[in-house]
C-alpha cells in the first residue's frame, strides 16, 4: 500500500498580494534580523507574531560559540509570548532572514526544532499558526498551519500510551 502526505500552501511572487496586516507583520519580521546575535553563522533571522489579542511579540536568533546552546528566532519568539502573554494565542507567526553578503530572495521554512515547537504551541492552544515565511525580498509563502510542516510529529499522545 501506497500512502501519500501533501500538504496546501500560499505562493505569492512579493509581499504586495498579503493584506494590510500581514504586510505589516511580515515588514516587522524583516526589521528585526538586525537585532539578531549571529556573530558565527552571519545569517539573522527575525520573527513576529500577532497574538489573537492583536499585540506583536518578536524573536530573534541568538548563537552561541557552541553551536547547540544557541535559539532559533522562533523559539525565542515563542518562549518570549508564553511568558508575556501565557492566556493568548499566536494567529500569525511572520519569519525572514538576512544572510551577510548574500540574496535573501527565497522563503525558507523553519527547521525541524522549531516546527516541533510551533506545533506543541497549537496543541497547547488548540488552534492553528499561520506561517507567512519570506526572505528581506521575493516570494512570499503562506502556511495555513505549522502542523502541515511536520506530518508524523512526536506529539505527548505517545507519552501517554
Amino acid at each position: 500500500m501506497i500512502n501519500q502526505i501533501s500538504f496546501q500552501y500560499e505562493a505569492w511572487p512579493d509581499d504586495s498580494t498579503l493584506s494590510v496586516a500581514d504586510r505589516a507583520l511580515l515588514q516587522e519580521a524583516r526589521q528585526v534580523t538586525a537585532l539578531a546575535y549571529a556573530p558565527y553563522s552571519n545569517f539573522w533571522v527575525g520573527a513576529a507574531a500577532r497574538l489573537v489579542s492583536g499585540n506583536i511579540v518578536l524573536g530573534t536568533n541568538q548563537e552561541n560559540a557552541s553551536y547547540p546552546v544557541g535559539s532559533c528566532a522562533e523559539r525565542v519568539l515563542l518562549g518570549h509570548a508564553a511568558v508575556r502573554f501565557p492566556e493568548d494565542p499566536i494567529e500569525t507567526l511572520a519569519i525572514s532572514y538576512h544572510p551577510k553578503d548574500k540574496s535573501s530572495a527565497v522563503p525558507l521554512y523553519p527547521c525541524g526544532m522549531c516546527r516541533q515547537v510551533l506545533l506543541e504551541h497549537e496543541m497547547r492552544f488548540q488552534r492553528p499558526i499561520r506561517l507567512i515565511l519570506s526572505g528581506m525580498s521575493g516570494p512570499v509563502h503562506v502556511v495555513d498551519s505549522a502542523e502541515s510542516l511536520l506530518p508524523f510529529a512526536f506529539t505527548g499522545k505517545g507519552l501517554r500510551n
